[in-house]
């Protein structure tokens, strides 16, 4: 993928040439979204030989696991137990509280692009999504993100009432992790109903619209140490940054004529970012970046 001779939008670039960049002095480089794949595989292999290998590195699955030792849970999920069961267990608090601290204090919502195992799926629905609105064989639909804090209530509503971890059912991420590790279940069909519905009715509504999972870490790492940083002078505002990103409201500051940006560099200071790097990627002015904001407080 060379950002300097061609814009790269979902649509238009081949999937194997984004995972290496072309930088500006012709030199070629892992892009982030390999980076982002290496990461989601080696935790899943990690997974998979702690079940198939008895390698007690990472066991469990994406939802609840233990790393040597010391336990890691999901925090929406742990919300639902408590909620369902009226309980605090210990170890689903204590490797919920380790989850948290890693991703409120540095990597905010990072988790949907750096890990969970539907992104894969969903970056290839949504360019399959791209190419047939391209082709005018579908509309482009867009739906209100706020709806995502409904779900994210009636699923919590749902487990209180009901004593069940209903969104679990549902949980795609889980379902598909339960999958590469354990194999085949019938609940894989439901993630399939999902991607087809990426493809053919709307993109990624799944994770921007949905999934209480990512909802709750976009309300919790606001201020978070790592985000992306934006400079207004190196910007020709081209709007491609937008197309590949994920949730593309996050990045209004870079449209021409933006009142809300003044001044020359800015941060994605938005919860629902991912920390995915896509925008990145794909800037051919180099106007975009990660800012570690720790760095600079020490």
């Amino acid at each position: 993928m060379n950002k300097f001779e061609k814009r790269q939008t979902v649509a238009n670039a081949s999937f194997f040439s984004t995972f290496i960049t072309t930088k500006e002095n012709g030199k070629k480089v892992p892009s982030i979204r390999f980076y982002r794949y290496f990461t989601m595989i080696l935790v899943h292999l990690l997974f998979v030989l702690s079940f198939v290998a008895d390698v007690q590195v990472l066991e469990g699955d994406i939802t609840g696991s233990r790393m040597i030792g010391f336990h890691l849970a999901d925090p929406f999920i742990t919300t639902e137990v408590v909620l369902a069961h009226h309980d605090f267990p210990v170890n689903l608090l204590i490797g919920s509280i380790t989850i948290l601290a890693f991703y409120v204090l540095f990597a905010g919502r990072a988790f949907c692009s750096w890990v969970c195992p539907y992104n894969f799926f969903a970056e290839f629905a949504e360019r399959l999504n791209a190419k047939l609105i391209k082709a005018k064989i579908i509309k482009d639909r867009e739906f209100d993100h706020r709806v995502k804090y409904i779900f994210l209530i009636a699923f919590w509503v749902l487990s209180f009432t009901s004593g069940y971890l209903v969104f679990e059912i549902v949980n795609v991420e889980g379902i598909i992790s339960r999958f590469i590790i354990y194999g085949y279940s019938a609940a894989i069909w439901w993630v399939v109903l999902i991607f087809l519905g990426e493809v053919f009715f709307s993109r990624r509504f799944w994770c921007r619209c949905v999934c209480p999972i990512g909802t709750l870490y976009s309300l919790i790492t606001k201020y978070r140490a790592i985000k992306i940083s934006w400079n207004k002078e190196k910007c020709d505002h081209c709007g491609v940054c937008m197309d590949v990103c994920m949730v593309p409201k996050v990045l209004e500051m870079t449209k021409a004529k933006n009142k809300d940006a003044s001044g020359d560099k800015f941060s994605v200071v938005s919860g629902d970012c991912t920390l995915c790097g896509r925008c990145i990627d794909v800037c051919h002015q180099d106007a975009l970046g990660y800012e570690n904001r720790l760095k600079k407080l020490l």
